[in-house]
């Protein structure tokens, strides 16, 4: 009796997982665009808003310096260590590649030492300003996830801006304002971001937490992206849907996590002092070891693929949408004005699929893809959906009973919920593990 109770148990758990195999494991991270669900009524496709998965964004980035000949290297020249004013016998040579530093060692793999970086000219042409700014193009509408983090070799510079576009560096817009005196450089009170709040967590601020100057440890520079979402999502970021349900209805602060660009703008180098040395001004120099940016593809979310090709990015649409970001439908999808898809409701959102034309119906009406004949329905020679006596629609989508003025409940035609099957399965599954598993009731 038990073997054949278990026996009886293990073929309802295949039957489970059969059921339950499509579903995301874990809610809300929005990884899938569509999903096959099994009703009473057949097997039907439930679309949901999807994005791709962070990754390193500085894999796929272009680089600009300007201006262009501020890499040091071209002629040769020396420069002082760190700190240290009297040890000016490290050289800079273009030519050589054991003591050349070009600006792709800003973004190569670290760890090793002594580590890589990208170094500018010295200030030898003191009192001109030393400037540089560094360029960070994507060509590709990107959501940024992570910080961004900036890692000095040289002394963190006592002035610096980074800066955002949002239309591939047409226009900038400031980030962050960093200093070492903020009022004196900027006009501003120093500020940093624990200052913020909900309200006022798109505040562009000064900070001096990061322009120290020459000090052991302290090379690296924070934009915080992970304490402003903190605002909203807690400390842990652990409650993401508050976080994502924010992103979905404010859309400026879904554009402030939303770049085509960057730039980083080197106003001063790292003085150390309250007066320029002029008998040293070699030891007055940027220079870059890494820099870090997580984000992902900006889809719309109608995608989870992001293809890099050609040195582009692009996005796989879903939803019947098309466009780099999926910002439009397909040809013969536009049933409906295109929209983005929605974080909401909390945890699968709503994909907003494009829907086909009125001027395309009588081909491609169905396939056995993203257009499935519901409700039991077949379709035939992608023109149309073989519908069941009980059904009509141009997918089957419609209780006939509805045209004729109305569906009683002994019609015996009223819908049926899709999770009907899926809740019934657990109290199958308790009644079998008691031993009263007489009839499972569906």
């Amino acid at each position: 009796m038990y073997l054949s109770r278990f026996l009886s148990i293990h073929a309802l758990w295949v039957t489970v997982s059969s059921v339950m195999q499509h579903y995301p494991l874990v809610w809300g991270h929005y990884d899938v665009c569509k999903t096959q669900i099994y009703t009473e009524e057949g097997k039907v496709w439930d679309y949901m808003a999807c994005q791709p998965e962070s990754t390193d964004m500085t894999k796929y980035l272009k680089v600009k310096l300007d201006p262009p000949d501020i890499t040091c290297g071209d002629p040769p020249e020396s420069f002082c260590a760190m700190g240290n004013p009297y040890m000016c016998n490290n050289e800079c040579d273009a030519s050589t590649p054991e003591l050349a530093h070009p600006p792709e060692l800003m973004f190569d793999f670290e760890g090793r030492h002594p580590s890589t970086f990208w170094q500018s000219a010295t200030w030898k042409e003191y009192p001109k300003p030393l400037q540089v700014n560094i360029t960070l193009s994507w060509s590709k509408t990107i959501e940024l996830t992570d910080n961004i983090v900036i890692t000095f070799e040289s002394g963190r510079p006592d002035q610096m801006i980074l800066e955002k576009s949002l239309d591939y560096g047409r226009t900038w817009q400031p980030y962050q304002y960093y200093a070492t005196d903020c009022l004196d450089a900027f006009h501003m009170d120093p500020k940093s971001v624990k200052d913020l709040s909900q309200h006022t967590v798109l505040e562009i601020i000064c900070t001096e937490e990061y322009s120290t100057g020459y000090t052991t440890n302290s090379k690296i520079i924070h934009f915080e992206i992970k304490d402003r979402f903190a605002f909203f999502a807690g400390p842990r970021l652990r409650n993401m849907a508050s976080l994502y349900g924010q992103l979905d209805t404010t859309k400026k602060l879904r554009d402030f996590f939303t770049v085509t660009d960057l730039r980083i703008r080197l106003l001063r180098p790292a003085i150390g002092e309250i007066f320029v040395d002029e008998l040293h001004l070699a030891r007055y120099f940027y220079a870059i070891s890494d820099i870090k940016v997580r984000g992902r593809c900006k889809c719309n979310l109608h995608a989870t693929v992001c293809v890099y090709d050609n040195s582009k990015l692009t996005c796989e649409c879903e939803h019947n949408t098309t466009g780099p970001d999926c910002g439009k439908c397909k040809k013969n999808y536009q049933g409906r004005p295109w929209s983005p898809g929605s974080y909401l409701p909390i945890p699968k959102g709503t994909a907003n699929t494009c829907i086909p034309s009125i001027s395309s119906i009588g081909t491609n009406v169905c396939d056995n893809e993203l257009l499935h004949c519901q409700n039991g329905g077949t379709c035939h020679n992608n023109v149309r959906c073989l519908c069941p006596a009980a059904y009509t629609g141009i997918l089957c989508e419609k209780l006939r009973c509805e045209e004729a003025g109305g569906c009683s409940s002994d019609s015996g035609q009223g819908p049926t919920p899709k999770g009907s099957v899926a809740l019934l399965l657990p109290l199958f599954l308790t009644s079998l593990l008691l031993g009263t598993a007489s009839s499972p009731g569906f």
